[in-house]
């Protein structure tokens, strides 16, 4: 696939991105895609490989690798160095539904396990399939297929998120009658509102609903089932998809912890999502405040780029774990995914204003200082070391290194802990994660609120398989 020689003699490159000091002065995309030019050359990179990884969304040592869609990676890479575009896209969108969010902000697990990256750089693969994204909704390619034939049975998807949406496709798709229910006031999930504009424009999602809409699917928003809907109203679907996500955050055990000012980070790149998309850009509701973002991972990272962009006077980032290697372990070999230390943009864009990483590592809150009056005024934090035990490794707080901190807001970013037990208690079922079904037929679950928080990548997939038993067991009744 691609030119023979093409990894030799081509270097890899990414779009060179918005510099901080500009795009932290606004809410937009600041990655840019690279021209039809250097397009071709990083397709050209592909090794034409016996057994390609890249593609192979497989579990490697009880750790993924590759592609969990299952995408053509290979194949579209050639059809790109060809400039056969059109039919390129054609192959990405076979396996891909949500092309124009994934290539936005899916870490690249195809990336990880591409051969030419064992002892070199891995092909850009996620440019190019940005790069096909945007020619196909900018060329019109994106079309709604509207199936001729329809199924006299009825699906309700319970949350639109990635899981949600791509199984109302593929079960629209097949024929049948599919309505979705949204909690919030428009479909997305959290790739509307989890995820903050600049890294994925919430036109992009929008502009996928449309096409969903136009194939058949019924949205119903402000609708949370089993608080502001009885569920015996899902009693006249044939099926029932639950998609909810890993709705419930890990939460923070510490004095102080409901103080004023302390929330967790979802709801609040949530409420700053709202505040782009009514066009209140220039608002700095956090002005002159000091945040402290407790979690290292995305939705941290995500965190401090907002508060820079809400006028925060100071930002800092807590992580308990110990810093990644900045190359890959010995034992954490090619193709598993490289845990390795990054900087990403909102980290970026701290040490640029700020002049310092915002991160420290190895570190933990202790107690958060305010009053119910005033609301949060510090933090007092402890260095750990990570010691073994019975229980495998565990972090030890080193007591003489407790101090405190100014502090005026705190940012709880510390993942999740599963899916919000309301819905699934309502409905009286129990969520397996070895399983599509519940414990009550008819009743499936997909995504996150099946497998507990992780990719867009993973819950699309997810849910690609949970459709599939869905439309068996409907085609059986």
């Amino acid at each position: 696939m691609g030119k023979l020689t093409g990894f030799l003699e081509y270097d890899r490159k990414t779009a060179e991105e918005v510099c901080a000091q500009e795009r932290i002065q606004n809410w937009d995309a600041f990655h840019p895609a690279q021209t039809e030019e250097e397009i071709n050359k990083q397709a050209a990179r592909c090794m034409n490989c016996g057994v390609p990884f890249c593609h192979a969304g497989v579990s490697w040592r009880g750790v993924g690798s590759g592609c969990a869609l299952g995408n053509l990676i290979p194949e579209w890479n050639h059809l790109v160095f060809k400039g056969h575009y059109e039919e390129a896209y054609r192959r990405l969108e076979k396996t891909n539904l949500l092309h124009e969010c994934t290539s936005r902000v899916c870490p690249a697990l195809c990336e990880g396990a591409c051969t030419c990256g064992m002892n070199g750089e891995p092909v850009s693969i996620r440019e190019v399939e940005r790069f096909l994204s945007d020619m196909a909704w900018e060329n019109g390619w994106v079309v709604p297929r509207i199936p001729k034939e329809r199924i006299d049975k009825s699906v309700a998807v319970i949350g639109s998120g990635p899981a949600g949406l791509t199984a109302a496709h593929i079960l629209n798709q097949r024929g049948f009658h599919v309505t979705v229910f949204e909690k919030a006031e428009e479909p997305g999930g959290l790739l509307m509102f989890g995820i903050p504009n600049m890294k994925l424009p919430k036109e992009r999602v929008r502009q996928r609903v449309e096409i969903l809409k136009q194939e058949g699917i019924t949205f119903v928003c402000n609708t949370d089932v089993g608080k502001d809907m009885p569920v015996s109203e899902l009693d006249k679907f044939d099926a029932v998809v639950l998609c909810g996500g890993a709705g419930q955050p890990r939460d923070l055990s510490v004095s102080g912890r409901n103080l004023p000012g302390v929330r967790y980070a979802v709801p609040f790149l949530a409420d700053a999502t709202r505040r782009v998309l009514r066009g209140e850009t220039e608002d700095k509701p956090l002005a002159g405040r000091k945040v402290v973002v407790i979690g290292g991972g995305d939705t941290g990272n995500d965190c401090v780029a907002t508060s820079i962009r809400m006028g925060a006077s100071s930002v800092v980032q807590l992580e308990i774990m110990p810093p990644a290697p900045e190359t890959r372990a010995l034992d954490n070999p090619w193709p598993r995914w490289p845990t390795v230390l990054k900087t990403d943009y909102g980290q970026q864009e701290a040490i640029w204003l700020f002049g310092r990483d915002p991160r420290t590592f190895e570190i933990t809150a202790v107690s958060i200082i305010g009053d119910e009056k005033n609301g949060v005024t510090g933090i007092e934090t402890a260095q750990v070391e990570w010691v073994t035990t019975e229980r495998g490794r565990m972090p030890k707080q080193i007591e003489s290194s407790v101090k405190r901190q100014a502090a005026t807001d705190v940012l709880i970013a510390m993942g999740f802990v599963g899916a919000e037990t309301y819905l699934p208690g309502a409905l009286n079922v129990t969520i397996d994660k070895s399983a599509y079904a519940t414990s009550r037929p008819g009743v499936f679950a997909a995504g996150d609120m099946r497998t507990g928080q992780s990719l867009v990548v993973r819950a699309s997939a997810d849910a690609v398989h949970a459709a599939l038993e869905v439309e068996q067991y409907l085609l059986s009744k």
